[in-house]
Order: C-alpha cells, then structure tokens, then sequence
C-alpha cells in the first residue's frame, strides 16, 4: 500500500460574488481569502476576473450572459450564497429591475439559499432627516432611484415568498484606492499629478463616503450574523467631510495647494448636452447638496461594532495608490 499522500481536492465555493470585478467585489474577496473561504465571481468576462484577483490563485471564474436565463443558471448552479454587485452604465439603470429578476429565477430554480444586495443611497431620495436609517420613507424623486427601488423591492418580495432569503446592505458614495467611479476619485489623481481636480459642486456640504476596503469585512461579518437575512442595513463612513477639506488634506500631502475645478448645475447640463453620462448625472447633483447620512445602528446591533478607517488615514492610502497609478503609466 502506498504512504504517499493523496491529492487534496479543490474546495468548492459556496459564495459568489455577482458582477464583483469592481473596487466593492474586490474588498470582499480579499476579506474571503483572508479567511481561507473559497468563492467564485461571475461576470461576463473571465479575464477581467482573472486580472482584478489574481492574487487569489483559487478563486473560480465563472462565465455568464445577464441576458440569458440558461446561462444565469449555470453561473449560480451549486452556490449557497449571493452577494449580487452588477453595475450598470450610468445611463442605462433601466437595466436593473429585468437583471435582478432574471437572476433571482435563477437562483430559486438552482436552489441557491441566500442572496445579499448591494445596495445605494437611492431609494430613499432626498433626505427628510439629519440622519437615514432603514425606516425612513423609500420616495425616489430621480429616475435612477425609481430603478434602484423597484430592484430592491424585487429582492424583498423574493424573501417574502419563502424560497430564498433575501438581505440588502446599502452604501453611501465610497473612495478608496484605485476606485475609478467616485466624486473623490478625480482628487487624488490630480494631486498625485499635480494638476486641477474635476469635481461637481457644492463642495463645502458635510458629506459622507465609505473607504472600499472596509466593506468586505461588513460583508463577511453580516453574512455570519444570525437574523440578517430578511432585513435591509445602511453602512454608514467614518462621521462627514467635505469635498474641499477631502482636497485640502489630499493636496497637503503632496505640498501643494489644492486647484479644484467645480462643476456647478449649468456647467453639467451643458456637458450633458455632448456626454450622456454628464447628462445622467444632473438629476443626481441633489446628493452633492442634500447628501443621504446614513445611520447604521441597525447593522451595529447585528455584527457589533464597526471598525471605519478614518478620512485622514482612508485620504492617505488612496493618494499613495494614485502615485502608483501615476508611475506605472
């Protein structure tokens, strides 16, 4: 009889992350890995997937076709656990409602057993307190926020009908290292190159974003928590700040003054007139001058405290990952 020990077979992922080749999926497979918990990515393509986790050799790519039922089911075939992130373009969220319905009959006819939206501050349109907890009204006064809701409230009917159970945790806007798709990001690119920042006005209304890597391990620890499907959770960032003081710390590690170009109503509409993703962004300026707070109590008293890295540390990280960026190009 041989001693020579045998091959040990692959685990099987029993989490997916759905459309996580973005900054938020790649915080929650870092914080999967750290666990030694193996996971799959679906997204439409394989070498994206590749490329943004490759320094998780063990992670399973799998292919899918949004618009295909057949191959939806395939992507969620033998998966326990959805954590759903499809982005969208900017000006097509008209996509939102259809995508999250097919994958929901997907993942029902698979048998899949949890699914966990991530979410936004959309739904909830403009803010009618200080500070937005689960129960305040969902009234979406913008087209975009019609979409996210009417997703939402597929995910919360999906619950009701008992065959699969249903979480949402919503986001404020985020930042972070190599995060492209922020109101911050032009910030830290321009301050590593010295040049003027593109950002959209007002700049000097307290708001609040959260730093991208400390999402996964939310993700993780609400995944664990008894009691958290069937409910909807806001994460709230580390307190507010605004876009000029984001700038003025940013700048000040370079050692320079900070040189903003603001973008105000006028100027975007006459953008919107030749970029259609300009043009979208017009009816969400409100979350510049109105911003969604979140109070994420709800959450707390779920997973416990919430470890947020400050702006000043968050501001730092993310300017030594533009300076990155800036000598690799």
């Amino acid at each position: 009889m041989s001693n020579a020990p045998s091959a040990q077979a692959p685990l099987v992922p029993r989490i997916a992350l759905v459309g996580g080749t973005g900054p938020i999926g790649a915080s929650i497979g870092t914080a999967l890995a750290a666990t030694g918990t193996p996971f799959a990515v679906i997204g439409r393509d394989s070498s994206s997937i590749a490329t943004r986790f490759a320094a998780i050799p063990a992670v399973e790519a799998r292919g899918w076709d949004p618009e295909d039922p057949a191959r939806i089911r395939a992507a969620v075939r033998g998966i326990d656990t959805l954590v759903y992130m499809v982005g969208v373009p900017y000006d097509a969220f008209h996509l939102h409602p259809p995508l999250m319905r097919r994958t929901l009959e997907a993942a029902e006819a698979e048998g899949v057993r949890r699914l966990l939206l991530i979410g936004t501050a959309y739904p909830f349109g403009r803010p009618r307190t200080a500070r937005v907890d689960e129960n305040h009204p969902r009234a979406p006064h913008t087209f975009k926020g019609r979409m996210r809701k009417e997703q939402e409230d597929l995910v919360l009917e999906a619950h009701a009908r008992g065959r699969i159970a249903t979480s949402i945790l919503r986001l404020p806007d985020f930042y972070g290292p190599d995060v492209e798709r922020s109101y911050l990001a032009d910030i830290f690119a321009a301050a590593a190159a010295g040049r003027r920042a593109k950002v959209m006005g007002p700049i000097d209304t307290p708001h609040e974003f959260v730093f991208v890597p400390d999402v996964g391990p939310v993700v993780l620890r609400l995944l664990a928590s008894a009691g958290a499907f069937g409910h909807t959770f806001n994460l709230g960032g580390a307190g507010t700040i605004t876009v000029r003081n984001v700038a003025e710390q940013a700048f000040m590690l370079m050692r320079q003054n900070p040189k903003l170009f603001v973008a105000n109503a006028l100027l975007l509409r006459l953008a919107g007139l030749f970029d259609p993703v300009m043009r979208e962004l017009v009816e969400m300026r409100y979350l510049m001058s109105d911003p969604v707070i979140f109070d994420d109590h709800a959450l707390a008293q779920i997973i416990g405290p919430i470890p947020k890295t400050s702006y000043a540390e968050g501001i730092a990280r993310t300017l030594d990952a533009a300076r990155r960026a800036l000598r690799r190009s």
